[in-house]
């Protein structure tokens, strides 16, 4: 990594991580740095401006978020976005309690007020009125408005927004505006090069590496098979699922079955071509 601008010293140093490993309890969690994202991170953060993650599921961008909070000792409120994700959701809404109605913040309104690092997972999913909501924290405002209290809340020093979007997801029904992508500094992920993600595969589930290989071989074939019209193709975060049920003593053949070719499709062609292919690679 590039030595960071004077003044600004690295989070993610192995130093200030074994003084933060003394510091907090939880675990750090474990990431494999691809290219130059810690440092890309690292800097946003510095900057404050919002991050936008593109790539595919399973590639690590949630991992990611996790391993920079941790490493820069924040706190993570991490919301993931679906169909029915409102505005009203993040921002907050009043609840009876007791004889009373009081309002209750809501994830987003917590992480601007306290300074937390707010993970909207898959923004794309979400309501229109969510893209709408968080406009005035991606800009130099940093300010959220909430109209039901009609108050208007400046953002904490240390308040930091990340995204994540998948950009192959069910393409031209569910993409983010131009507009709206510009709002962010952005980093792409992909599926690591075999080496890298050999060595995430033996980390993560002490898999043997002769076993790592073939379920990357594996993964990379079926990558490849585009014929097959998958909607989602094998991510890292199967390959992995595989490798834990293969080093918990689960037979191989079967693990990759029901971690990585069941979860990919239904259809029944489909799987049983992607059966008879595990069954000639493992």
């Amino acid at each position: 990594m590039r030595r960071l601008s004077k003044g600004f010293r690295n989070p993610c140093s192995p130093k200030r991580l074994q003084k933060q490993s003394l510091m907090k309890t939880r675990e750090t969690p474990y990431y494999r740095p691809i290219g130059k994202e810690i440092e890309v991170f690292e800097h946003a953060y510095r900057q404050k401006l919002p991050l936008l993650l593109k790539g595919p599921t399973g590639t690590g961008k949630s991992r990611f978020v996790e391993y920079m909070a941790h490493a820069l000792q924040k706190e993570i409120i991490t919301v993931a976005c679906h169909e029915e994700t409102s505005a009203i959701d993040l921002v907050g809404r009043y609840i009876i309690k007791g004889a009373e109605t009081v309002w209750q913040d809501g994830p987003l309104t917590k992480a601007v007020k306290n300074g937390a690092i707010i993970y909207l997972d898959e923004i794309a999913e979400a309501r229109p009125d969510v893209i709408v909501a968080i406009h005035s924290l991606t800009d130099y405002r940093r300010m959220l408005y909430i109209d039901k209290l009609g108050v208007e809340i400046t953002a904490h020093e240390s308040f930091m927004l990340v995204a994540s979007f998948n950009p192959g997801y069910q393409k031209g029904f569910k993409e983010l505006k131009p507009s709206t992508r510009q709002r962010f500094v952005s980093l792409s992920f992909g599926y690591p090069k075999p080496p890298t993600e050999n060595e995430i595969l033996v980390a993560e589930t002490g898999v043997d590496t002769p076993t790592a290989k073939k379920l990357i071989a594996l993964g990379n074939k079926i990558r490849q098979l585009t014929e097959l019209g998958l909607t989602e193709t094998v991510s890292t975060r199967l390959l992995v699922d595989a490798a834990m049920l293969i080093a918990s003593g689960l037979p191989k053949r079967l693990a990759v079955h029901t971690a990585v070719v069941e979860p990919l499709t239904d259809d029944p062609d489909t799987l049983e071509a992607l059966y008879d292919l595990t069954d000639l690679m493992m």
